[in-house]
């Protein structure tokens, strides 16, 4: 069997994994501080005894788009957007550290700083405790500040920010992680806007171009699976009429 068919099957895989990570940048088009997925494929040419002619498509993982979304301002002055290449530290569900640029923040029950998901937000010096009836100002440097009525503001925490010299990962929860495992140190420098939000990255107009013409290919590949198949037959039946 002509080895197009499994020339064709590679491509037309690698063409579905690029209309799924499409799929999911577009669904997350309004999520906060949504990175975009990358995808990038290869050509691996067949090496064998005759002429290298073929080639089999292969992913190239390539992560994420670090371009910053833009920024929305909410008036809430419990969100924040990291500026620059600044990420927010948060305690995940396993227990160990990850980071984020979706700054929507809130106080739980416990009275501890969190995200929307309930992460605890890691502070410095620890997670981040806000009195009750506490009125919560951020700085640009992360100092979380509260007022209770009738006190003087208090120094509550601040937000562990931190800067990445290198891609990190990105987990199945969402969350990114340093490509090494081991949490990464505050950084000093890096800075928030309070009262407003970082948007997601995702162009909805270009992604959908993109789905496009990933579908386009799609159908070329199952075309050339067809192809395959009649050539397959034809010849079948020059070999049963030349016995």
């Amino acid at each position: 069997m002509d080895r197009v068919i499994y020339l064709a099957m590679s491509g037309a895989k690698a063409s579905m994994q690029r209309q799924d990570a499409l799929a999911n940048n577009l669904a997350n088009a309004s999520t906060n501080g949504f990175r975009a997925e990358l995808e990038a494929f290869r050509a691996v040419p067949v090496r064998g005894s005759g002429a290298t002619t073929r080639a089999y498509a292969l992913e190239t993982t390539v992560g994420y788009d670090n371009t910053a979304g833009p920024i929305q301002a909410t008036g809430n002055a419990l969100d924040v957007a990291m500026q620059g290449t600044a990420w927010l530290a948060v305690q995940s569900l396993d227990g160990t550290e990850a980071y984020t640029r979706a700054g929507a923040l809130q106080v739980d029950s416990q009275g501890q700083l969190v995200t929307v998901a309930g992460l605890p937000v890691q502070g410095e010096g620890g997670p981040i405790t806000i009195p009750l009836n506490a009125r919560v100002d951020i700085a640009a440097d992360g100092t979380v500040s509260t007022t209770v009525p009738g006190q003087a503001p208090q120094q509550a925490g601040k937000l562990k920010l931190v800067t990445p010299q290198a891609p990190m990962t990105r987990g199945t929860d969402g969350l990114f992680r340093a490509a090494d495992g081991n949490d990464l140190a505050a950084d000093p420098a890096a800075k928030v806007q309070s009262g407003a939000l970082e948007g997601s990255n995702v162009s909805p107009v270009e992604t959908m171009v993109q789905m496009i013409a990933a579908g386009r290919q799609f159908e070329q590949q199952m075309k050339m699976l067809t192809t395959a198949e009649q050539r397959d037959q034809a010849a079948s039946k020059l070999l049963g009429t030349g016995a």
